[in-house]
Formats: C-alpha cells, structure tokens, sequence
C-alpha cells in the first residue's frame, strides 16, 4: 500500500527488453537521488508513477534499482517503457503517517493531460480521463495521477471521458514529476479504493 506522497523524485536512466518480441516484458534501470534507497531491500516495493514494481537489483553504491515489467503491464500503464523523470513512493510501513490516500498501486486507467498552466500562485492541471472511470470521479474526490495523491477540483462527463480538473500548489509541481507533464502527456490514474469498494457493493444482488 502507499499514501500518494512522493518521496522521491527519480529517472528512468535505461529500459532494456526482457525478449525479442512484443510478449516480453522489459527491464527498467531506475536513477534516484542520494541516499534515496538506503533502507531499501531487494523484493522491496517502490511505486513508480503510480505503478507499484518490485525492486529486483540494487547498485552497489545505491544509487539506482532495476525492476522488471511485463509486458501485460506495460499495456496497462503510461510512461514506464521510456526514459525520463518519475515519481517514486516506498512502501507505506504500519507506523507511517497517511498523508495522502490509501493507495493500492495499480493503475486503473490511462489520461491524457489537456492543459497544464499557472494560475496565481498554483498550477491547474485537467485530465481527461476514460469514460469507464467517470462514476468514480466526484468533486472534492481524490484521484492519484502517476502516483500523487490529488484533490479533484471539477468534473464533466463528456462524450469521449470525464474531465478533472485538480489544483497544483507549488509544492507539489516543485517536489514531484507533474511538473514535466504537458498538453497531450499520457498519465497513471487510480481511482479512490473506497470507490472501488462502494461500487462493488452496490452492484451485488441482494440475498
């Protein structure tokens, strides 16, 4: 599990194939700042933008990771089979503040950024995201968008999805990746897990 609070900003220094075809996963060398993984182990969990990945090498002077992914979850996610900066949050212990939302790790649905400017003092970010995903988006909702725990301003269901719009202060454009993003980036999203679970039940037929 994890909180959507960003712990570190890293980069995606090499992506290698893992096969010679489309079927195969690829390998993923990940750069981190300084001391970073210090208390990090192999088989470790690390979400990277927003997708949670296990920790299969560590450099001798900790300094990056690998991990490997597959290629059923490289289809599923954005931004992970390219070089590049991403978000990084280490696994959320039993004794850790929830500074975000509860946050599982697995992505529900790929956005696309349509607009990403200053206002005032903060940034507001839209995203347009799957039409699938649009019961689960509600105004002051949260949402994680490649791995940050976020507040949804607005919503408005359109024909081809849902727009949200989400406020950035300067905190977060300064600490996190979101900063990179533009118009037309593709992000991770992941619905509130409470959602999930609400939708679930209502959608179970009584006994």
């Amino acid at each position: 599990m994890f909180t959507g609070i960003i712990t570190g900003v890293g980069r995606i220094a090499a992506v290698h194939p893992l096969g010679s075809c489309d079927q195969h996963g690829k390998r993923l060398t990940v750069a981190t700042p300084s001391g970073y993984l210090d208390d990090v182990g192999l088989g470790d969990s690390i979400a990277i933008n927003g997708a949670c990945m296990t920790v299969t090498s560590l450099a001798s002077d900790r300094s990056h990771f690998t991990i490997d992914i597959s290629a059923a979850s490289l289809g599923k996610t954005a931004g992970l089979d390219q070089t590049g900066p991403v978000n990084l949050e280490k696994a959320l212990r039993a004794n850790d503040r929830l500074g975000g939302h509860l946050v599982s790790g697995h992505v529900d649905g790929i956005g696309r950024v349509s607009h990403l400017a200053e206002v005032g003092e903060s940034w507001e970010l839209r995203v347009l995201a799957p039409a699938a995903l649009a019961k689960f988006l509600a105004y002051k909702g949260s949402i994680t968008v490649n791995g940050v725990s976020l507040t949804v301003n607005r919503v408005q269901d359109l024909p081809d999805g849902c727009a949200c719009s989400i406020n950035l202060i300067p905190h977060t454009v300064q600490n996190t990746a979101l900063g990179h993003l533009q118009a037309g980036s593709l992000v991770n999203l992941e619905i509130d897990l409470m959602a999930r679970y609400v939708e679930r039940m209502l959608g179970m037929p009584s006994q």
